[in-house]
């Protein structure tokens, strides 16, 4: 099971430091946070609206509608408190470092596992591609269905083995541009499960 990302009330606190630097609608909180964990952790509504709306009883917040949206600013109750509790938020600051890094270290794992496992599928394939081989040499009828897959099997060790050069060239790149996109490593890691559930599926 996975840790929660925050202790308890610190998630409060960290709000409460968001909104120092300007006023933000629940949304921009929930990209403001995504942000800050690289897009390994994005947290629901569900989770956000009933702090802020805590925040906004014990007056450290207020709200006020900007057309559709509500948008929340920290009060001068608000700022005492986080002038008060200075050293909570450099341990909430430690812990968001530390769940970083955990959560990026999950999201590696699950990239190489999906790898893993796409290329043992492909191993499958090859083993059988071979036997299809064995059975020619010896005069066996060949399922040509089984020939098919191993032409394939090729085909597609080669496109896998392309985009890996390619994708970690390009990686590369826009990292020492700067330019490389927050939540890369899960979205990789959803496609990459995504292309492997269609093949089990196909």
């Amino acid at each position: 099971m996975t840790p929660p990302v925050f202790a308890h009330g610190h998630l409060r606190l960290y709000l409460l430091y968001l909104l120092a630097d300007r006023p933000m609608h629940g949304y921009e909180l929930i990209q403001a946070l995504g942000s800050r964990f690289g897009g390994t952790y994005v947290p629901s509504a569900g989770t956000i609206y009933p702090r802020l709306a805590k925040l906004e009883e014990d007056g450290l917040v207020t709200k006020s509608s900007d057309g559709r949206k509500t948008v929340y600013e920290i009060t001068e109750a608000g700022r005492a408190e986080l002038q008060a509790r200075h050293d909570d938020l450099l341990r909430v600051e430690s812990d968001v470092t530390d769940s970083v890094r955990h959560l990026a270290d999950g999201v590696r794992a699950s990239v190489n596992e999906a790898m893993k496992t796409l290329r043992a599928d492909l191993a499958s394939a090859a083993r059988d591609a071979r036997t299809d081989a064995r059975e020619s040499v010896n005069g066996s009828p060949v399922d040509p269905q089984r020939q098919n897959a191993a032409l394939q099997l090729r085909q597609a060790e080669t496109v896998i083995n392309e985009f890996r050069h390619q994708l970690r060239t390009d990686l590369r790149s826009m990292a020492a541009k700067g330019r490389l996109p927050h939540d890369v490593a899960p979205v990789l890691a959803d496609r990459l499960a995504s292309v492997r559930e269609w093949l089990r599926q196909s």
